[in-house]
């Protein structure tokens, strides 16, 4: 099951770093969403247009990295780091998958950032 996890969280890293729009969609749930705070608000976005804005590709600037995997039977959760030295930034992900018809899907993700300094 970890690497069946595993798998997915790669299409989710690698599909966004690469331009990569449908190992997107193969990695999300299709109602999938975002979740993060700007300012003092909870936002969040649908999948759909976060999977609308990779285009096929267009190549990111993108690190990822998994931290964490934890599961239980059809459900579990992951920690994903990424990397953005373009931005200054380190995001930080949180997942929640659910496995059904045979494979596990990205159902939701909360995520963060810190500023990274990048060295010039």
């Amino acid at each position: 099951e970890i690497e069946m996890i595993r798998a997915t969280l790669m299409d989710y890293i690698e599909g966004t770093a690469n331009g990569e729009p449908d190992r997107l969609k193969r990695a999300f749930h299709p109602d999938f969403k975002l979740y993060t705070v700007r300012g003092d608000s909870a936002w969040a976005r649908s999948g759909k247009r976060y999977v609308s804005n990779v285009k096929k590709g267009r190549k990111s600037n993108r690190i990822g990295r998994i931290i964490a995997i934890d599961y239980e039977n059809n459900a579990a959760s992951a920690k994903v780091e990424i990397l953005m030295p373009n931005y200054g930034r380190m995001y930080t992900d949180y997942f929640l998958l659910l496995k059904y018809k045979g494979s596990w899907k990205i159902v939701q993700k909360s995520y963060t950032f810190r500023p990274y300094p990048v060295k010039q």
